[in-house]
């Protein structure tokens, strides 16, 4: 992206980015959406989760697509790690401050993401 195509985008505060992935995930109508702070946590690997999850393995893809997508022509943000787009049954997408977490449901109940960060703070989302 050149130098000019870049003024056009303003700067996302964490907060703006957040509401504005949560806006990208009921697009495609994730379900149980949740944001995990993890600010006040010591050893964290970022400032917050965004969780969510879709009721298929095409869901889930439509959803982290919608999101990058989405992100990178309104916003002018990328991310920095992209994967699991292949399977579709966890999706990530790293944007440095936010990490997005795309389950597809019976993988989430498995790995249980926001068991193993109890300690942060939760936000949930009412499903549409």
């Amino acid at each position: 992206m050149n130098s000019q195509n870049q003024a056009q985008f303003k700067e996302l505060s964490e907060e703006e980015l957040n509401d504005f992935i949560v806006e990208c995930i009921e697009d495609i109508k994730g379900k149980k959406i949740i944001k995990l702070d993890l600010r006040e946590l010591e050893e964290r690997p970022t400032n917050f989760f965004i969780v969510c999850e879709g009721d298929s393995t095409t869901q889930v893809k439509a959803i982290a697509d919608n999101i990058n997508r989405r992100l990178k022509t309104e916003m002018g943000e990328r991310p920095f790690h992209f994967e699991g787009q292949q399977g579709s049954r966890w999706v990530l997408l790293d944007y440095s401050t936010t990490v997005v977490h795309v389950f597809y449901n019976e993988t989430r109940a498995f790995y249980s993401l926001e068991d193993l960060w109890g300690d942060a703070v939760s936000t949930e989302y009412d499903s549409l």
